[in-house]
């Protein structure tokens, strides 16, 4: 068993498809089927069983699915720990971030450090506040930084930035530019970011600090992304809580409304986990920020 074998394996049970898992790792589809054929003839069990036109993990290939994650995670390490030696001539720093971190605070940030060490790669992966922690605890990342709250004993927190969220309307919309009262509030149709999200964390704690529970807003949408939310918004005359950072271009081309409501700010923070040390690279990333 090789980690070639290994790392094929993986990206054809993630994808459930074998052209697509060589497209990904720029093989042939030939070589692919080879590698999972070798494996499946080397230990004598079947890792998946064709089901209609596709492919499906059997029960042998389920159950080897996260050994053969953990193998790979663990040659990642390996490499890392190598490549530590090098002096920061090479290397890879992986980074979970949130949207909003991701989209609009940590851009200029990664292009600096790749300006100052072009030889480290830099991967990152965006997802919400909950997903991002998730992948520093399982290993997927180094560390991550997001503009939610983290409770997770496992993981170390800090704060590294942050920003102001609002409430935000369609500059048509009857709050925008008067008064914001809890009536209002609760009379009015609401797009959300979803359950998870540090966005819609930071939102709730605003509305429970004016004496409003999300339970007594009408909440006609819930999505995954600020800009969806603020497209939303805009369209279909809802209130919005976001990020001034995701809200500023649309204000600034008159799309967008800030209600006259308080909004504190709130900070981005970094998570490591308390018993994986960030590696070099790492390290001087977070040094950066």
């Amino acid at each position: 068993m090789t980690l070639e074998q290994l790392r094929i394996f993986v990206a054809v049970a993630e994808r459930r498809h074998v052209t697509r898992a060589a497209e990904a790792l720029r093989l042939t589809q030939s070589a692919v089927s080879a590698a999972v054929a070798a494996l499946e003839a080397r230990y004598g069990a079947k890792l998946f069983d064709r089901v209609g036109r596709g492919i499906e993990l059997s029960a042998a290939g389920r159950a080897f699915l996260p050994e053969a994650r953990a193998v790979l995670r663990q040659a990642e390490h390996a490499a890392q720990a190598l490549d530590d030696l090098a002096g920061l001539r090479r290397g890879e720093v992986t980074i979970a971030a949130s949207q909003t971190v991701a989209a609009y605070w940590l851009p200029a940030r990664l292009a600096r450090f790749a300006q100052a060490y072009p030889g480290v790669r830099l991967k990152l992966s965006v997802g919400n506040t909950s997903q991002a922690a998730q992948a520093v605890l399982a290993g997927e990342a180094g560390f991550a930084v997001v503009e939610g709250a983290v409770a997770e004993p496992a993981l170390e927190s800090a704060p590294v930035g942050g920003d102001h969220p609002g409430l935000y309307a369609a500059p048509d919309h009857p709050l925008a530019g008067g008064s914001v009262t809890p009536s209002a509030l609760r009379a009015a149709t609401w797009v959300l970011r979803e359950p998870g999200s540090g966005t819609r964390a930071h939102a709730e704690a605003e509305l429970a600090a004016a004496g409003l529970g999300v339970a007594e807003l009408d909440v006609r949408l819930e999505l995954p992304s600020n800009e969806a939310v603020i497209a939303a918004a805009i369209a279909g005359g809802a209130l919005a809580a976001v990020s001034d950072l995701a809200a500023a271009p649309f204000v600034a081309a008159g799309r967008l409304a800030r209600l006259s409501f308080p909004a504190p700010p709130r900070a981005f923070t970094r998570l490591t986990h308390r018993e994986r040390p960030p590696s070099r690279a790492a390290a001087a990333f977070l040094e950066l920020l």
